[in-house]
């Protein structure tokens, strides 16, 4: 959400990134909707100031204009009791319009329709050159046993998985090991929850838009996040945190849900995109003027994770048709995926100044003694199954075995290499 007086005063800026973040949204029915707000809070805040005025003069009034003044009081009560309901719907109609304004991209961000306007940056890493005929995910997979797609589609349905084995250990250390990873690095680690009440999608800038991504358990009114972000964010709604309480820095691992709503078709086969997945995500609180330096520590610290695993990768900004509504910057890395001949999309940076916290009440006390909006960030730490089809494809082996980089070997009991 974006200041209401930054709208007035910025008006093109806001159209701008309307049109080049391909929103919805009519900006002139909002402004005539502020200035509707406008004239009733203006007319109720008068009438109200009348009626507090005449409700004093009665009791100083001499005895034949205390009638005239009673019932002067009783008229303008009236008028107040039908306009405060409508200047409370005309003040909902506005919050709504303004849920769907999105951030103004910083200058730096390239104008695009969607990923394919993105931006290479630099690339990391060596990809393999193999001296056999490498597997895919799914091949190395069943090769080793170590996943049953077939059954686990008669439990849950289609974009399902379920891992066996060394591959079940495997998630589970790739996980640990980031959290560790994040620890080392000053996050707080959470373990945290998938369920969450509707309002806390519409605090993290998730709602509305993104309804038909969301599982739903009306018999709760409950939801199932699709990350850490959204409960995270939630946490500290309403307050106003000390100054010394800044920077906030959590590594958040959750289960995560996502209906995966228009994506039929797309990356059906194995690991790549499923309804439910494990997820470490970074999130941070901090001062606006920390926003830039946390951004690089955050990606730097994604990047961490990527060089300890021994995976290739690149670093993406994204252009203004794919980095989301509350986004001012955001850099995608996109992993190595040798049976494709691509990178892929493992994790994303994002930097939402104080837009996500006007929405939530995320607040702090300054220096100075004043209220101000604490600037938000987030950034993916790992995410699996996803990142486990690089890394199964980058590491694979002549004989069908993973080869385990020295970083991860303590968190799989010593070995070297599984499976083959």
């Amino acid at each position: 959400m974006l200041d209401l007086k930054y709208i007035r005063e910025h008006t093109e800026a806001v159209r701008k990134a309307i049109v080049s973040k391909r929103v919805q949204l009519d900006l002139d029915a909002l402004l005539a909707q502020d200035r509707t707000v406008t004239e009733l809070r203006t007319r109720v805040e008068a009438l109200q100031a009348e009626r507090n005025a005449n409700a004093k003069a009665v009791p100083k009034a001499a005895k034949e204009e205390k009638g005239a003044l009673i019932e002067k009081g009783k008229a303008l009560s009236e008028e107040l009791k039908g306009l405060e309901p409508s200047l409370r719907a005309a003040e909902e109609v506005l919050r709504d319009f303004l849920l769907r304004v999105p951030n103004v991209p910083l200058p730096s961000v390239p104008e695009g329709a969607d990923d394919s306007d993105n931006v290479e940056l630099r690339r990391e890493g060596t990809i393999p050159a193999f001296d056999f005929s490498p597997l895919d995910q799914v091949e190395l997979l069943e090769k080793n046993g170590w996943a049953d797609f077939e059954r686990v589609a008669r439990v849950s349905g289609s974009r399902s998985y379920l891992l066996k084995g060394d591959a079940a250990l495997l998630e589970q250390a790739i996980l640990f090991f980031a959290m560790t990873y994040l620890a080392g690095k000053n996050l707080t680690p959470l373990s945290t929850t998938a369920l969450i009440r509707p309002e806390t999608l519409v605090n993290s800038g998730h709602f509305p838009g993104d309804e038909e991504s969301v599982y739903y358990l009306p018999a709760d009114d409950l939801m199932l996040a699709g990350t850490a972000e959204v409960p995270i964010n939630s946490l500290y709604a309403g307050e106003i945190l000390p100054l010394e309480q800044l920077p906030l820095a959590f590594a958040g691992l959750s289960a995560a849900f996502r209906r995966e709503a228009g994506s039929a078709g797309r990356d059906v086969r194995g690991l790549i995109r499923v309804h439910e997945f494990r997820k470490v995500e970074q999130y941070v609180m901090c001062e606006p003027q920390d926003g830039m330096q946390w951004f690089d520590t955050l990606l730097a610290n994604a990047e961490g994770i990527l060089r300890a695993l021994e995976l290739p990768y690149r670093v993406v900004q994204n252009s203004t048709g794919d980095m989301g509504a509350g986004k001012l910057l955001m850099y995608d890395i996109e992993t190595w995926v040798p049976s494709e001949g691509m990178y892929r999309e493992t994790h994303s940076c994002s930097y939402l100044g104080d837009w996500q916290a006007r929405r939530t009440g995320l607040r702090y006390r300054d220096a100075d003694g004043k209220v101000q909006f604490v600037h938000t960030l987030n950034n993916t730490g790992i995410a699996s199954p996803r990142i486990l089809v690089p890394f199964l494809e980058n590491h694979q082996q002549a004989d069908g075995s993973v080869r385990i980089p020295a970083a991860l070997q303590p968190f799989m009991g010593g070995k070297t290499s599984i499976g083959g």
